[in-house]
């Protein structure tokens, strides 16, 4: 009987969770029809079938995004990644995807490394995943071209890459909100949500 439970270092916890936004976004971004359905592919991981963007200057736009995130979550500079979806010709806000990030410490109480069993990470991912695929049945149908940007909060002394810029939170004035489940490496933890707007 093999065991699959072990040590979470910073370095692997932070690998985990930036690919599971690679996923989570690319996910968010399929289900809620911002870019045509013939630019996915299909692609197993955590034992679902995740569409994966095949637009060459998307998928660069992502990994960028993706290196930073890595970074910073190594350095433990980031508390939060928002992804927010606009009416592409009003710059109106509808959605935000609101992903809180907690780092809890690679060593527990006695000072030893913590652990958790992998499969076990992977299912918490694989039900915020499923989550992801079911909102279209409870969000509003977004029957405008659409556009997403991506928000990441970090500490106000952090150094930004030049190719970033200061943004607004893009906040909702009138909005329901639904909680999804989380995941927790044991040392970064991930909650999330999504905001949206409501009509009257």
């Amino acid at each position: 009987m093999s065991k699959t439970e072990s040590a979470i270092t910073l370095k692997g916890s932070a690998d985990i969770v930036t690919e599971f936004f690679n996923y989570g976004i690319n996910s968010i971004i399929y289900q809620r029809g911002i870019y045509p359905v013939e630019s996915f592919s299909r692609e197993d991981k955590y034992g679902l079938a995740i569409l994966m963007t095949k637009d060459n200057e998307l998928q660069t736009f992502i990994a960028s995004i993706l290196k930073q995130l890595r970074h910073w979550l190594m350095t433990k500079e980031v508390h939060r990644l928002v992804l927010v979806i606009s009416n592409f010709h009003t710059k109106e806000t509808l959605e935000r995807w609101e992903f809180k990030i907690q780092c809890e410490g690679e060593l527990d109480s006695g000072g030893k490394p913590k652990s958790k069993d992998i499969k076990e990470i992977q299912k918490e991912i694989r039900n915020i995943i499923r989550q992801i695929t079911a909102s279209v049945s409870f969000l509003p149908l977004l029957d405008n071209a659409c556009s997403f940007d991506v928000l990441i909060y970090t500490n106000k002394d952090v150094n930004i890459p030049d190719e970033w810029a200061e943004s607004t939170a893009h906040f909702i004035p009138e909005y329901e909100e639904v909680k999804l489940c989380n995941f927790s490496t044991s040392v970064h933890k991930v909650d999330t949500a999504v905001q949206y707007k409501t009509y009257d």
